[in-house]
């Protein structure tokens, strides 16, 4: 498509020459193009969309690379990419050898850091400001946050740390949901419209250096009139907790109004204080559909752009595990479902709906998450926490200190684990199994088949102690004439013993097509895949060959630990390990990648 403006932007610095009618035709042309390119490839759209106006602002008053500009999570940087020369890849947007959703280094020297996952935007962008000063460098550093992932206490650790020195350093807010503080009355609003007029800035430094520069007493009358202004302000405004950590608050301004912001901005950077900047956007801007029901526009597959986000009709694992929560809650009052932020995206939806005294949105707080469902179970409940595999690496300690030593009966429903597809390195669910089963006191299931997810699911209720449920992104395959018995740790189905197939999980698809073609194959599912039974090592000892197929990191996997449970017991035959060795994944299609690390069926019938 011809973009008349944004064809011509290869820098920021095309972006600071545009007048404000032709600002405004470059963010309808930036729109257009985030609409049609996340219709045909899937992506983040609400969140994207309603950053535009906040991103040309941006790019206009700062001058990036010099000034750091950190996206957090990335769920807002599309706008960014189309500003920084990446216009003629954004075709390639989420797909394999093409561009991130997110902001990456490697594309771009306007990408000052890998994002992904929230909340850590203040910190980097901190530490690059500190970086740039004791170095002696020219810039500055900018974190552009959203009010969901300031919900994450990461960001509040930061805020405590930068507020607490003086300097330049600022932090937009994208507010799109939520009011961070109220002002009161009508001589608060039109405070407000003077404090980011420029001219009121202009003035208040000049009185300041004034005052300053005054024999004697000037410095004195400078702190006396700073009090009296606090104590003002304080009457008029409630103190919001920006102030509170030492900040500078600028705003609220309207975030799709390019002149207004640009002004605040530069506004900011005449302070020599922390600053924080509340911008107000709306998720969805410019797209009807999106605008109307944001939630269903945040994560999209490819849609229609005239119809809108369809559901595809089928069921995913993320459904099934939702489901059977809910029935389990239906006849124990104690099943309680705990989730950080993620409650539609891990199928709790309707058991919000319907148990909501027992529905727990922590908000973007993994380890608090992790930590408040062991203080649930220490009660007499029974919590399941519904996280996605690479969100829960954050609570790593919380599941060891607060969940494992004490054995407090805790379940992790650990949705999106393996390969997820376009969402990249970030997102890849591929560390759950090597750091859960470094953890004494912990049992991990990892089904195949909705079944098998339902059964996993209840026996938690009952056995007591800390459990992981790890499932795939998606759907089941299903599969007829194969009976598992998930009552048992593993399901063998036998071939001529010459060699055996060991896998788990999503996996166990692949290795049937691959018996389905040499039916000699000995094919064993784990259902149970950790701690590995006595049985399963017994029945093993006297194989010839074991290839051990696995969807996750290779170090600490469960391959590794169930060759050293044979080698141990004297195995003497051949063991080979099949998985993800010392790298991390790029985004692809999930069926690519499978095929390119050689766990697909393919692989298997050639090795």
């Amino acid at each position: 498509m011809n973009y008349e403006i944004l064809n011509k932007i290869k820098s920021p610095q095309d972006v600071k020459v545009l007048d404000y009618k032709q600002v405004d035709t470059l963010c309808g042309e930036i729109r257009d193009c985030i609409i049609n390119t996340v219709s045909q490839n899937g992506g983040h759209l609400g969140a994207n969309l309603g950053a535009v106006e906040l991103t040309v602002a941006i790019h206009r008053a700062f001058n990036s690379p010099d000034d750091a500009i950190i996206f957090d999570v990335g769920h807002q940087c599309y706008a960014h990419k189309l500003l920084t020369g990446r216009f003629d890849d954004f075709k390639t947007l989420r797909r394999e050898n093409g561009i991130s959703g997110f902001m990456k280094p490697c594309e771009s020297e306007h990408d000052p850091i890998i994002t992904g996952h929230s909340s850590n935007s203040i910190s980097a962008a901190y530490g690059i400001y500190r970086a740039k000063k004791l170095s002696g460098e020219n810039g500055s550093a900018v974190a552009v946050i959203g009010d969901g992932a300031l919900t994450g206490g990461m960001a509040y650790e930061a805020l405590n740390h930068a507020g607490d020195h003086s300097g330049n350093f600022i932090v937009i807010l994208n507010d799109n949901e939520m009011s961070i503080s109220q002002n009161v009355g009508g001589m608060s609003k039109s405070l407000t419209k003077l404090r980011n007029k420029a001219r009121y800035h202009r003035f208040k430094f000049a009185f300041g250096r004034f005052l300053n520069h005054i024999p004697l007493v000037g410095k004195s009358l400078y702190k006396f009139f700073y009090r009296i202004k606090e104590i003002f302000k304080s009457a008029v405004y409630r103190r919001n907790i920006f102030s509170a950590f030492g900040f500078n608050y600028l705003g609220p301004v309207d975030g799709h109004n390019v002149k207004d912001m640009e002004s605040l901005f530069k506004i900011a950077q005449c302070y020599q204080r922390p600053t924080v900047i509340h911008v107000v956007t709306t998720k969805g801007k410019g797209y009807a559909l999106a605008e109307a029901n944001p939630n269903n526009y945040h994560g999209v597959a490819p849609f229609d752009i005239n119809v809108g986000v369809e559901s595809c009709g089928k069921v995913t694992f993320s459904d099934i595990a939702g489901r059977t929560l809910c029935e389990m809650a239906e006849n124990d009052r104690k099943i309680c479902a705990v989730t950080a932020a993620m409650g539609s995206g891990t199928g709790l939806s309707e058991f919000e709906k319907k148990y909501p005294d027992r529905f727990f949105d922590v908000a973007i707080a993994e380890q608090h998450a992790v930590t408040f469902a062991a203080g649930l179970a220490k009660g007499g409940m029974k919590p399941y926490f519904a996280v996605y595999s690479s969100f829960l690496q954050r609570a790593y300690d919380q599941i060891i200190h607060d969940c494992a030593i004490g054995n407090v009966p805790v379940t992790f429903l650990i949705d999106r684990a393996g390969i997820v597809g376009e969402d990249g390195e970030t997102h890849q669910g591929l560390f759950d199994v090597s750091y859960l089963t470094s953890i004494p006191n912990i049992s991990v299931y990892s089904p195949t088949y909705y079944d098998e997810l339902i059964y996993d699911i209840n026996l938690t209720a009952i056995q007591g102690g800390v459990s992981a449920v790890r499932y795939p992104r998606g759907f089941e395959i299903p599969v007829n004439g194969i009976e598992i018995d998930y009552k048992s740790d593993y399901t063998v189905l036998k071939g001529n013993n010459d060699r055996v197939i060991i896998t788990y999980g999503k996996l166990f698809s692949e290795a049937l097509k691959a018996k389905e073609m040499d039916d000699t194959i000995t094919l064993v599912k784990l259902n149970k895949i950790f701690p590995i039974s006595d049985s399963l090592v017994k029945g093993l000892i006297n194989c010839k060959k074991i290839d051990f197929y696995e969807e996750t990191v290779k170090s600490g996997g469960i391959g590794e630990h169930l060759s050293a449970l044979l080698f141990e017991n004297g195995y003497n035959g051949e063991f080979k390990i099949h998985a993800v060795d010392n790298k991390f994944v790029p985004m692809s299609k999930t069926d690519s990648a499978l095929k390119k690390l050689g766990l697909d069926s393919d692989n298997m019938l050639r090795s």
